[in-house]
């Protein structure tokens, strides 16, 4: 299998796990009850998986890490608008591991939730929309 077809595999794969974060967040703050640490903790992961679906595109590595600021840095290297457009989706950053454990534990209200998934949903678009260019 030649390089380009692991790649772009890889890249699909990515996108494909953004997506089922993507659409958990949907369904929790669709739930009844919403649990909205966790509604906000899938938003950052779809985040930073769509962020990583482009690094992989672009072969540049990257460290694991949840930090999105670090992640737009280095789509920045390729591409400066990602920093430009995009860096408030740091806020989410947060949402990946302090709100999880009790000596942090944070619960996002429903709007902080809500514009966490909008956001998820703008980088979304904004990445598939590079992935395609």
């Amino acid at each position: 299998m030649d390089k380009g077809k692991i790649i772009q595999d890889l890249v699909h794969q990515w996108i494909h796990i953004a997506e089922r974060d993507l659409l958990t967040a949907k369904q929790g703050l669709e739930a009844e009850t919403v649990v909205t640490e966790t509604v906000s903790f899938h938003c950052q992961q779809a985040v930073e998986k769509y962020l990583k679906a482009f690094l992989v595109k672009h072969q540049i590595e990257f460290s694991k890490t949840h930090s999105i600021m670090m992640l737009l840095n280095l789509c920045s290297k390729v591409d400066k608008s990602f920093k430009e457009d995009l860096s408030e989706a740091d806020v989410l950053t947060d949402y990946a591991v302090e709100i999880r454990y009790p000596d942090d534990w944070y619960e996002p209200t429903i709007e902080e939730s809500k514009q966490a998934y909008e956001m998820a949903v703008r980088v979304k678009g904004f990445v598939l929309d590079k992935l395609k260019a």
